[in-house]
């Protein structure tokens, strides 16, 4: 009978403790939206230069439709204000990617109308590369981003900005307000991109 009374207790304190975990994560997602989650690309709409595909959980773009189109974009077909964002991308090495946001004009997405947090290990001035937030916030530290599965952290809130890449913080509280309000838009430029696991939260 002890025996008996000892495994009911021991089966109910390992009961509360796996619902003290599962409460802590609800607690940790609360207000996080999915993007992308690697089943369908129902939040999101392409800019006409190339087609975009799920492989493996990932997008990717196939067929560019546009040869002297440098680029191709999958923009989200919600705007957003003050916010952050979590996204896993994997890169080449020679890859030219980026998130940008605030897009103010989703059918000319570029560092001239949005905030572009770049992925660019090869470029000629690294300062604006990978980790950088091109013309606006150079890298504090520079950092390879080529050959293997990466995590950007955003975060945009008013005219700051922060931004983390791997843990490592590479933009810390950089200032600019020329852009206020616009959709994500994901870039598929040069080299093998692919994203997945993509959330944003309002702020």
């Amino acid at each position: 009978m002890k025996r008996l009374s000892a495994i009911a207790f021991a089966l109910l304190f390992i009961g509360a403790g796996m619902l003290g975990q599962s409460q802590n994560a609800s607690a940790q997602g609360k207000g996080w939206v999915t993007l992308f989650d690697g089943k369908n690309l129902d939040q999101w709409q392409g800019d006409g230069t190339a087609n975009f595909q799920i492989a493996d959980g990932s997008i990717v773009a196939v067929d560019k439709k546009d040869p002297k189109a440098t680029a191709a974009y999958l923009v989200s077909k919600e705007s957003y204000k003050d916010f952050e964002i979590r996204a896993e991308f994997w890169v080449s090495n020679d890859a030219n990617s980026g998130i940008f946001i605030r897009c103010t004009d989703p059918q000319k997405v570029g560092s001239k109308t949005a905030y572009e947090v770049n992925i660019f290990d090869t470029r000629p001035d690294p300062s604006y590369g990978t980790g950088a937030i091109v013309d606006t916030a150079k890298a504090a530290k520079v950092l390879k981003a080529g050959g293997k599965w990466n995590t950007y952290h955003i975060v945009a809130k008013g005219s700051k900005f922060t931004v983390t890449l791997n843990g490592v913080k590479t933009v810390d509280g950089a200032e600019d307000s020329k852009f206020a309000a616009g959709p994500i838009a994901l870039q598929f430029g040069v080299g093998v991109v692919m994203f997945r696991k993509v959330q944003i939260r309002a702020l």
